[in-house]
Order: C-alpha cells, then sequence, then structure tokens
C-alpha cells in the first residue's frame, strides 16, 4: 500500500509542478477554466474535418453539393397512372415541412449530405409515436458505430448526449451511405483523400511564406558607383512617399548620377508555383465530381459551355447521391406494402431549368405547338412554373373536351 501512495504522490508533486497545462509546444492553456482549452478539446474532436473545410476549394465543392441536395424538395409520390404527392403520410411532412424540432428541411438534408460526402456515412435517428416516424434526428461524426448482426439485420450503437450508449434497430436509424466495401458502412473520403488536402495544405503554406518573407520588389535601380549619402537619401524619401502606394501609380521617377533602373519579371519559378496550387484545386475538383468552372478556377467556359456544364454536374454528381437518398429513405419510412406502390423522389428539374425563353419554347411544345403531340396540360404547365391552378381549364387532359379533369387538379383529384 505505501508503494502505491508514493505513486500517487509523485504523480501529484509532477501535476503541481507544471505552472499551465501545455497542448503542444506552441499551444498553451492558464487552466482547467480556460475558454481556449475547450475550443481545443472541440477542434480535436472535429479536427480534421475542419482542416478540410479550410481549403477553400474542398469548401466550394462541398457546399455546392451539400446545398444543391438540400435545397431541392423531396415528395413522396403515390407511383402508377395516379401519380400524385401522398400528402398525408408522415414521410412526406417529414422531408418537406418539419424534420425535427430545430431545422429546416434544407439544414436537415445538407447536413446529413455533408457527413455523408466527408465521413461516408450519415445518420438520423427516427422517433416514432404510435408507430408513425414523427423526427429525424441527426447524429453528429463520430457518434454511431455500425455493424451487421448474425441475424443480417443493421444494428447502431449510438452514443448519447449525457455520454451514455443506446442501441438502435434498423428500423430506428435513416443511414446513407457512400461506396463501400463491406455493404455495411461507407468508404470516407476524407480519409481517402488525406494526401491530397496534405499537399494542398503544403502548397497553401508555401504561398503564404512568399507572401511573408519573399521578395516582392518590382525591379532594382542600377547605380555604377556608391551614391552620394544626399543622393542615396533623395532617391530613398522619393520612393517611399512620391512613388509608393496605388495613388501613385503610374508616375515618372528622377534618376541621380548615373542611375538605370531595371523591372523584374515573373520568374518560371513563380509560374510553377502557380501551377502547382491550380493542380491542387484540379485534384479537390475530382475527388467531388465538381466542373472546374464551378469552382469559380477560370471562365474559359462561361456562356452555353457553363450550361452543358450545369447539366453534366446534376446528372453525374448529384443523381447518384439523389437515388441513394430516395432509396434509403423509402427503406427507412415506408412500410413493406407502402414500398411497391409509393416512391421518394428529388425533383431534380428545378436545377435545369432554362431561360425564360427555353421554358417558353418547352411549354409551347408541350401544349402541342407546331404540330406536336401534346404531353402536358395547361394546368400541369401552370403547376411547373409555379402558377396557381387555372379552374376555368376547359381543356384539362391534353386536349380532351370530354370535362375529366387530370389527377394533378387540386380540386378534382382523387
Amino acid at each position: 500500500m505505501g508503494f502505491f501512495d508514493f505513486l500517487r504522490r509523485g504523480a501529484s508533486a509532477e501535476a503541481q509542478s507544471r505552472p499551465r497545462a501545455e497542448a503542444t509546444s506552441t499551444i498553451t492553456f492558464t487552466g482547467l477554466d480556460d475558454p481556449a482549452l475547450l475550443e481545443f478539446i472541440r477542434s480535436g474532436q472535429q479536427g480534421e474535418a475542419n482542416r478540410m473545410l479550410r481549403n477553400t476549394a474542398a469548401l466550394r465543392s462541398l457546399s455546392l453539393l451539400a446545398n444543391g441536395l438540400g435545397m431541392l424538395p423531396v415528395n413522396l409520390l403515390i407511383a402508377g397512372s395516379e401519380k400524385r404527392v401522398a400528402s398525408d403520410h408522415p414521410g412526406q411532412k417529414l422531408l418537406r415541412l418539419k424534420p425535427n424540432p430545430w431545422q429546416t428541411p434544407m439544414e436537415f438534408k445538407s447536413q446529413m449530405q455533408l457527413l455523408l460526402v466527408t465521413e461516408g456515412n450519415a445518420y438520423a435517428r427516427i422517433i416514432r409515436a404510435a408507430g408513425r416516424p414523427i423526427h429525424l434526428i441527426p447524429f453528429e461524426k463520430g457518434k454511431v458505430d455500425a455493424k451487421l448482426g448474425g441475424n443480417y439485420r443493421m444494428q447502431y450503437r449510438c452514443q448519447t448526449e449525457n455520454g451514455g450508449q443506446i442501441t438502435l434497430d434498423q428500423e430506428e436509424v435513416l443511414h446513407l451511405r457512400d461506396l463501400s466495401l463491406d455493404g455495411v458502412t461507407g468508404l470516407s473520403r476524407r480519409k481517402l483523400s488525406e494526401e491530397v488536402f496534405a499537399l494542398a495544405q503544403g502548397a497553401q503554406r508555401a504561398a503564404a511564406r512568399v507572401f511573408e518573407k519573399g521578395v516582392m520588389a518590382g525591379g532594382a535601380i542600377e547605380v555604377a558607383d556608391a551614391l552620394s549619402d544626399k543622393a542615396y537619401e533623395r532617391m530613398r524619401a522619393s520612393l517611399d512617399n512620391d512613388h509608393a502606394g496605388a495613388d501613385n501609380a503610374g508616375k515618372w521617377m528622377l534618376l541621380e548620377e548615373g542611375a538605370k533602373a531595371s523591372k523584374w519579371s515573373s520568374t518560371g519559378r513563380d509560374a510553377q508555383h502557380v501551377e502547382n496550387r491550380n493542380h491542387q484545386i484540379e485534384e479537390v475538383a475530382r475527388l467531388y465530381g465538381v466542373p472546374r468552372p464551378l469552382l469559380m478556377m477560370d471562365d474559359t467556359s462561361w456562356g452555353s459551355g457553363i450550361e452543358q456544364l450545369g447539366i453534366f454536374f446534376v446528372q453525374f454528381t448529384l443523381a447518384p447521391w439523389f437515388r441513394a437518398w430516395e432509396e434509403a429513405l423509402a427503406r427507412s419510412l415506408l412500410t413493406d406494402t407502402d414500398l411497391g406502390r409509393m416512391q421518394f423522389k428529388f425533383n431534380e428539374r428545378a436545377l435545369l431549368r432554362g431561360t425564360l425563353k427555353d421554358q417558353a419554347d418547352y411549354f409551347a411544345k408541350a401544349l402541342g405547338a407546331g404540330g406536336h403531340q401534346p404531353w402536358h396540360t395547361a394546368n400541369e404547365i401552370r403547376d411547373l412554373a409555379d402558377y396557381p391552378a387555372d379552374k376555368n381549364a376547359k381543356f384539362d387532359t391534353l386536349g380532351d373536351p370530354s370535362g375529366k379533369k387530370a389527377p394533378n387538379d387540386p380540386e378534382k383529384a382523387p
């Protein structure tokens, strides 16, 4: 017992001899009540993700992915010829109106998509009342451990806010996963691309050192012999007072005692440095499937080209995420009976709308202009343009004068 007392006394004496707690050689804290300590603990938990978001190319890419998906409406549709929104289903209300007491639908979808793209998995607890889902509560990063049980059902061990743990069944968790090797958890793109961000961070530090300690002079003044003290002081005062700053741009200098001005141009090394930083931006863009112009990389594709890149971004980058969301929502929020007659659907057309002229041409052809077979009714066109339905429309079923109303008519829908 005396031996353990000695160890305790030794540890206590060592702790008292330290004037402050030290995290690293450059970060120090005055005590446990130092606000910087709490910030350091938080950054330790989210440090890698936060460092990645400090990369402007990654921040822009993730903003496009998270906000692009988050701002799109997702509807629960009744499939088949009826094809209408299941407005009375609780799943429709959760995704369109109020997923939980503190988040809007866009905030919820954006947070889940951000976690999905960076960590490979996004989890939300499904709170039910009388068997009906009423809330979707997103979990923070690192709070869920997912595994496949022996009965081929997912089990989720989750950390609660008070530090405890609970185990939830697969019906109680909305799980979105990225590419997966085992089908249980998705691969983290952040972890897979650590070297990419390390190189990008190194290039950024190198650029910062150039601006902080590099020689930024635009040229030099050459003299054959040493200047006299009077001429030197006069020339230095002239440079500092009469020719420095934006207000003095373009002014001419008077050189004394045979001095000549030599202008310095950018070197190949400077150009290589810029090219290296651009390459790192391209690597980040390739990681997330975002076209370069959408990262404000260059302006060579503005005009009709940028429209095609926008279509490319929706079809090849966002569309797989739409499908992942739709199928995960159906798996978690629909019963086996509902799965056969209902489906969640993102309205990606909201991202593909052209100019007003393009929309007008499409609407005219959809109504039968130019000899085309009509495929939309007048009220369907008004709905696509966010206009209220025309209650006096005489031909609302593709030119059928029988008086039957299309299912989309809000007053006579079945």
